[in-house]
């Protein structure tokens, strides 16, 4: 659950620098109220957190990551 919730919010995180990049809009800072916001600064700080995590993903066995799924064999 966790690394889906971390997944979630580093694709929120490259949606916002996209939209930077793009269109010059920190959509993190319109919503919480500008970037010294302490609304945006948690996102900010959550969604790198959730970077952080989504590191330990690229050193995880392919078996480790698929704990959730259910196979069936018929």
């Amino acid at each position: 659950m966790l690394d889906k919730i971390s997944l979630i919010l580093v694709i929120v995180g490259a949606l916002n620098w996209g939209s930077i990049g793009l269109f010059q809009f920190d959509l993190v800072a319109w919503i919480g109220g500008g970037q010294g916001a302490i609304v945006s600064r948690i996102i900010y700080t959550l969604v790198a957190l959730a970077g952080v995590w989504c590191i330990s993903m690229l050193f995880r066995d392919r078996e480790e990551l698929e704990v959730g799924t259910v196979e069936t064999v018929e």
